[in-house]
């Protein structure tokens, strides 16, 4: 006998792309100038969002963010799930999901350097440079600890 699910909430899921679609409409609109062209416009970008996304979704930086939408005792998101129902549990479901909150991200930078060219690209880049910071800090810790390993065993590193 099949168990049965929940139904998704399709509606405010519907509700959400529309919100995506008609925002990246209305910056187009209203945007002074194109999207980043660049390859290293697209790279900064693509670290900020990286950072944007990691720390929205799983940082307890952005818990704060999370805990309306989500339950579970660890701010870090990594034991959270989507709460309540409808659009509550949507934007929960999205908020859990580093990729979904990437995109959002990504739009939402893209969209500051086109409306607010000198603050969008402040923003992106410090992000970026965090990012940066994030893989310089975990190879750093993965070096020492293979050092570390090397030393133990009597071998120079």
């Amino acid at each position: 006998m099949a168990i049965p699910t929940e139904r998704p909430p399709y509606e405010a899921y519907a509700v959400i792309a529309g919100s995506f679609v008609a925002g990246l409409a209305a910056v187009a609109a209203a945007a002074r100038r194109s999207p980043p062209a660049s390859f290293l416009d697209l790279a900064a970008l693509s670290a900020a969002t990286f950072k944007a996304s990691r720390t929205l979704s799983r940082e307890k930086m952005g818990s704060f963010v999370r805990e309306p939408f989500v339950e579970g005792d660890d701010a870090l998101g990594e034991h959270q799930h989507p709460e309540g129902e409808g659009f509550q549990r949507a934007v929960g479901e999205l908020l859990l999901c580093t990729r979904c909150v990437g995109t959002w991200s990504a739009a939402a930078l893209a969209s500051a350097q086109m409306l607010t060219p000198r603050f969008g690209r402040l923003v992106t880049w410090t992000l970026a440079a965090g990012a940066a910071n994030d893989f310089l800090q975990a190879g750093f810790a993965a070096l020492c600890a293979k050092a570390n390993e090397l030393e133990a065993q009597g071998r120079e590193p």
